[in-house]
């Protein structure tokens, strides 16, 4: 036999977990052509029934298979890849091993970036901000006539979206805006955008990737790979880094005479309120009704890609200005008896914590609390000083968090709730006696002490808010 005629040994692909993310990729797997094998360390009723609508599609599904080197041989197929979700570390000693073995790991966006070749994406990362700028740049896009779809970290996974809109026939995107984080990037490192987006960076989720330096290679490197760069100039970490791009284009939420000499940004804002580029004003940058001044650098980013993928400013203008904002995101709830009640159920470190308190005026009434996070409290800390009246803690951190307020030298009132509804209902107490303008869910920190997610958190925040008494 030729080797042109030559047939490689019949394999298969694993996808670990029966999550969204690891779903949508066994899917759209099979939906080309491949052998599919999908396993699961769970067994419960959910996952058995689950298992049971794949397996009517013709995927194998495996319950109870926890990632091991032995899940993979009992197979009916050697693997000659392996998928995994972003909460599977890329470093897990099982992928090392099947990577000495010439196994392809992969993470789930991959096989969707495969797919979808000729889409352009906008990907967008970034410690905070990159949920916002992403929601912000389909919605600009969406309101000029675009078809682009809002996938990746937020939304519905990449793989879901290119199923849908390419394998069953659907129409091709104008774009994909896909949100990555550092966990999908580090597995994805043939992901290469046709414009890539990166927010901010301070220090977090380094008791995954173990050092900052580390953490920022990894956000870099999606930066590296696409064809136009937009960064963040008024975030301090890359600033800081800004003479190790040759080719990049940068904004500021203020005047560009405020920049560090050499950094040229391609949009700012002038003392006039209006967003600026090289060629003259662009619009308002009040057209954006979002609290902060990081709302703005959002801005400024989201209008960078605009101008890329061929938007005109006053279609801009006029989507900026019916923009309804991001759940969980300093989500203004209700005014009730003059006080404002704010979700920002997103800030699960202490810099977007702190970035939430500069968006607004105090005195406040803080709520945090949850899973505490490694990072540095000392300007958070600063911020509760300042505008905070009162904090309640709640959850696991509150008894580390009270210590922290006490060492700072905190002055105002500091109390502990063991969950969130009794720390509303003690908020809903203390901001009219305090006189304070504003509630505000700011957890400082991540959710899984007591919910499955920083949504759900969210969420039952938002219920707990709307059910207050008008009359109490």
């Amino acid at each position: 036999m030729s080797p042109a005629e030559a047939v490689a040994p019949p394999s298969c692909t694993v996808v670990v977990g029966l999550g969204r993310s690891g779903l949508g990729a066994a899917r759209l797997l099979q939906a080309r052509g491949e052998t599919v094998v999908v396993i699961e360390s769970a067994d419960t009723p959910e996952h058995r029934a689950l298992a049971d609508q794949l397996q009517s599609e013709a995927l194998a599904v495996r319950l109870g298979v926890p990632l091991s080197l032995e899940a993979f041989q009992d197979l009916p197929l050697p693997p000659a890849a392996v998928v995994v979700s972003p909460g599977i570390p890329w470093n897990h000693p099982v992928l090392e091993a099947l990577r000495t073995r010439g196994v392809q790991v992969q993470g789930e966006i991959v096989p969707a970036w495969q797919a979808s070749r000729d889409v352009p994406w906008i990907g967008i990362t970034g410690t905070n901000g990159k949920t916002t700028v992403t929601c912000l740049v389909q919605h600009l896009l969406q309101q000029a006539g675009r078809d682009a779809p809002l996938c990746g970290n937020v939304g519905i996974s990449a793989a879901e979206v290119v199923l849908q809109r390419r394998l069953e026939q659907g129409p091709r995107p104008d774009w994909l805006v896909v949100e990555l984080s550092s966990y999908q990037i580090e597995a994805a490192p043939s992901v290469a955008p046709a414009i890539g987006v990166w927010t901010t960076l301070t220090p977090d989720h380094l008791e995954r990737h173990g050092t900052l330096a580390a953490y920022r290679a990894i956000k870099r490197s999606l930066l590296e790979r696409s064809r136009v760069r937009i960064l963040n100039a008024d975030d301090p970490d890359l600033r800081h880094h800004a003479d190790s791009w040759d080719q990049a284009e940068w904004i500021t939420a203020g005047p560009r005479e405020a920049l560090p000499a050499g950094l040229d940004p391609v949009l700012w804002i002038d003392g006039d309120d209006q967003v600026r580029g090289r060629q003259g004003p662009l619009f308002p940058a009040s057209a954006l009704a979002m609290p902060g001044a990081h709302n703005r650098q959002n801005l400024l980013l989201a209008v960078a890609v605009g101008l890329h993928a061929g938007l005109e400013p006053a279609v801009m203008e006029a989507a900026c200005r019916c923009f309804p904002g991001v759940p969980h995101r300093l989500e203004r709830l209700r005014s009730l008896k003059g006080i404002t009640w704010f979700n920002d159920s997103k800030a699960t470190n202490y810099d977007a914590a702190e970035v939430a308190l500069r968006a607004l005026e105090g005195p406040l009434v803080v709520l945090a609390g949850g899973q505490s996070k490694q990072g540095e409290a000392g300007a958070w800390l600063e911020q509760l000083r300042q505008r905070a009246a009162a904090v309640v803690l709640y959850g696991a951190a509150r008894q580390e968090f009270a210590g922290l307020l006490e060492s700072s030298g905190y002055g105002g009132v500091v109390k502990q709730e063991q969950d969130l509804e009794g720390a509303v209902a003690l908020a809903a107490t203390l901001a009219p006696a305090l006189g304070c303008r504003g509630v505000l869910l700011s957890p400082a920190c991540a959710s899984f002490d007591q919910y499955t997610s920083f949504e759900a958190r969210g969420d039952h925040f938002r219920r707990l808010v709307l059910a207050l008494d008008t009359d109490s």
